[in-house]
């Protein structure tokens, strides 16, 4: 069972722009779906993906709710649904709307979001999930300089640290562009690890990346493609070509992330 962590849509009537929005903020990246339910839905059919991740963010404390309702109507046995939360909310706020929609797993995305990892509101809002919600966050450059401060392989692992109970998946291996100082970092401590790197993980020596995900252990290695950024079917293939035995491959295209998520998988 291929589970996809990393994928982002909107509704239809505003995928267009959110993408185009997107990608003007990304250097020298090109989008290679729509944005698009319907067009995950084909790219999952293409690619063999059996489940993906629909990742929902609120660049703004105001939209939190809406994302989440958005995120919540995806959920299927193909779907699921990560909602957002803002640290403008209170902490009882962000719970109760992630609560209100039946939302078990939450997206951080400081490049857009505008908050850092280390944030003291955000580390309350943690604290507050326990063991009761999955938290996938971007880690890494992607924007501005200063929005590139915002998160760091160094805060994740302080947030690792600081909350063991937590179940915690840092995007992009810990630490997109920034792949030396993740790899120091996070190796090896009790953190799940994401594969995407766009424009594909392609780019990345198939050694290094095997040997970064044996140091790290398969068991907290998730495939994630970062879809419509990139090619599901590639992503799946570039993991399929590391030179990983079936166990390892197994783990990392579904089976690590179904065991972090409760789902059932012969894989896990």
């Amino acid at each position: 069972m291929i589970i996809d962590a990393h994928t982002h849509v909107w509704p239809d009537r505003i995928a267009e722009i959110a993408l185009s929005s997107s990608v003007d903020k990304l250097d020298n990246l090109a989008a290679r779906g729509n944005g698009t339910v319907g067009g995950l839905v084909d790219d999952m059919s293409a690619s063999g993906v059996d489940m993906s991740c629909c990742l929902g963010i609120a660049n703004e404390a105001r939209h939190v709710d809406s994302v989440n309702r958005f995120v919540a109507g995806l959920t299927s046995d193909t779907r699921f649904g990560f909602g957002t939360i803002h640290v403008e909310l209170s902490v009882e706020e962000n719970i109760a709307s992630l609560k209100r929609h039946g939302i078990r797993g939450v997206k951080i995305h400081p490049l857009y979001q505008g908050f850092a990892l280390d944030d003291p509101r955000l580390w309350a809002i943690l604290e507050a999930f326990g063991e009761d919600f999955a938290v996938i966050t971007h880690v890494g450059a992607g924007g501005s300089a200063e929005a590139n401060r915002l998160s760091s392989p160094a805060m994740i692992r302080d947030i690792a640290r600081q909350f063991p109970k937590l179940r915690l998946m840092a995007c992009h291996f810990g630490g997109y562009k920034i792949l030396d100082d993740a790899e120091e970092m996070l190796a090896g401590a009790d953190v799940v690890l994401e594969t995407s790197w766009p424009p594909s993980l392609k780019t990345l020596r198939p050694e290094r990346v095997r040997n970064l995900i044996r140091k790290h252990g398969a068991e907290r290695i998730v495939f994630g493609s970062d879809w419509p950024m990139t090619s599901p079917a590639e992503e799946i293939a570039a993991i399929q070509a590391l030179g990983l035995n079936d166990t390892e491959t197994k783990l990392v295209l579904g089976g690590t992330l179904a065991r972090v998520l409760g789902i059932k998988s012969s894989w896990s």
